[in-house]
């Protein structure tokens, strides 16, 4: 049987139709689309992800609010025994407001909405998101945010690199993120957060591939191959 996957939408989700498509394009099959409302998982999910948007219009701050949505809890118990949890963009945001990741996304530092493809470098190809990639290359995925800007005190960038817990890299300036950070792990390397959105990245007719390989990765780790 395969990867059983599920997406979450909140109210303001709208890249959650992209993220169940490139779901079911890697695995064939259809993703279980949850509502934040439910008050529990279903039983046997593998793999969560938490799309891009405005969850509760970005109010007090982007994801505090989604953080607290009652499904969250139960993804919260389901990172913590081990599931493989994804944040894209507004995905990012929710797992720093609900603690599963450290830091802040901040406004970006241009004050700009900021939508177009940019390089990253991957930096870590050791976690079950980025086995598929080289340590060291560059891939191309799209951003769009207003709130990209990653910030997190010296000491937790200091953790965050010694543990090798930086799994992509801004090629360059991109939003004002504390050096170059796109994306990082859980302590435990089965919770990813990143701003770019690698669910716009899955075919070569929408723009280029880069973006699969991160769903091919998990759903191999999950099959134990």
């Amino acid at each position: 049987m395969g990867a059983r996957c599920a997406v979450v939408t909140f109210p303001g989700s709208n890249c959650d139709r992209d993220m169940a498509v490139a779901l079911e394009k890697v695995t064939g099959a259809s993703p279980l689309r949850l509502w934040h409302g439910d008050s529990e998982l279903p039983e046997g999910i593998d793999f969560i992800a938490l799309p891009g948007g405005f969850s509760y219009g970005d109010y007090l701050r982007s994801g505090a609010m989604a953080a607290r949505s009652p499904l969250m809890a139960s993804v919260i118990k389901a990172a913590e025994r081990g599931v493989p949890v994804l944040g894209v963009c507004n995905g990012f945001q929710v797992l720093t407001e609900a603690k599963l990741l450290p830091g802040a996304l901040m406004r970006n530092a241009s004050q700009n909405f900021i939508c177009r493809t940019v390089p990253l470098i991957v930096e870590n190809t050791q976690s079950l998101f980025t086995g598929a990639y080289e340590a060291g290359e560059q891939v191309q995925i799209p951003v769009a945010h207003h709130d990209g800007n990653f910030f997190a005190d010296e000491d937790t960038l200091d953790r965050l690199e010694g543990e090798g817990r930086v799994a992509f890299r801004y090629a360059g300036p991109c939003n004002g993120s504390r050096r170059d950070i796109a994306g990082i792990l859980n302590q435990a390397g089965n919770v990813l957060g990143m701003m770019p959105h690698p669910e716009r990245a899955i075919e070569s007719d929408h723009g280029g591939e880069d973006g699969r390989r991160l769903f091919e990765s998990a759903i191999r780790a999950l099959a134990g191959a």
